[in-house]
């Protein structure tokens, strides 16, 4: 009986996420999205439903940008994931990925971003997280949302362009099917939600009272999933309870928490602590090693 609960749950995972060709042609997995109404339901909360992992900055390995679609890509050749990823305005207002505002930490260049133009960014190079200098450049956010559609989903998180340009960007390329937004307050995803009834949120809702704030505004549960922090800590269960009765799924980054911790097996246990407390989306900077946590305690229950 074990053993065909084991081969129905496989048929239905191979089912929902399928793969497709990287650009070097290798396979990678693919979330089974193509309209606005399956990101909606890819995130709604069940019991039953498998945790999903998101890349923070799209994960960090050896030889591999933060914030690159080599990394991006990387990731799926390992796992089904999604991407929290950072806009940021040149000097003459192209939109790139670059979590920090100066470029120093991981690119060849120096300073901030908004005062180099696109085409001198063009020249630098992208260091990993080791700081070794790579082949690979800055991407812009064009080309990430180009190269997204069909294999994963994008988390814009908040940086400095205004919201403007990034509801003109996400409707230039109609994007929403695999585009969502991070939004801090109630008030920023009312000011997406009324550009765009379909718009999905990773919100932060770490508190009732943000749930309320929420609530007021209008937004609807069925489009957000909730970010409750980067710990495991007993206030969560509550958070847990009132956003599960919502449908809402909640994610725990262990950015900059758990996955500093020393060892391997270290982070391996508290990956999966992280879902036996009731999280079921997981941000992390090593979303490869979230999987192969993920897999093996699976794999012990069976």
């Amino acid at each position: 009986m074990r053993n065909q609960i084991f081969l129905v749950k496989t048929a239905v995972l191979l089912f929902m996420v399928g793969s497709v060709q990287s650009l070097n042609g290798q396979a990678l997995h693919q979330l089974p999205i193509k309209t606005v109404q399956n990101l909606h339901a890819f995130f709604k909360w069940s019991a039953q439903k498998k945790p999903i992992i998101s890349g923070h900055r799209g994960g960090i390995v050896k030889g591999f940008p933060e914030n690159s679609i080599a990394t991006f890509e990387n990731t799926l050749r390992y796992t089904p994931a999604f991407y929290e990823i950072d806009p940021r305005l040149t000097e003459d207002s192209v939109i790139v990925l670059m979590h920090d505002e100066t470029l120093d930490r991981t690119t060849t260049g120096h300073g901030k971003v908004g005062d180099y133009t696109w085409a001198e960014l063009k020249t630098l190079r992208l260091k990993d997280g080791q700081g070794n200098v790579t082949d690979h450049r800055i991407p812009t956010l064009t080309e990430a949302i180009d190269w997204a559609r069909g294999k994963t989903v994008l988390n814009l998180d908040k940086k400095d362009v205004p919201f403007s340009m990034i509801t003109a960007i996400i409707r230039q390329h109609k994007a929403d099917a695999f585009v969502m937004l991070t939004v801090h307050t109630a008030e920023q995803a009312l000011y997406y939600y009324k550009d765009n009834k379909d718009r999905m949120f990773s919100a932060f809702v770490k508190t009732p009272q943000a749930m309320a704030d929420y609530e007021k505004a209008g937004i609807p549960w069925g489009q957000m999933i909730a970010y409750i922090g980067p710990d495991i800590k007993p206030e969560n269960q509550e958070m847990y309870r009132l956003l599960h009765a919502k449908g809402v799924m909640c994610m725990i980054s262990a950015a900059p928490t758990y996955d500093k911790l020393g060892s391997s097996n270290e982070r391996a246990a508290a990956y999966r602590a992280i879902i036996k407390d009731g999280a079921s989306v997981l941000e992390s900077d090593l979303p490869i090693d979230v999987a192969e946590a993920l897999r093996s305690s699976t794999s012990t229950k069976q």
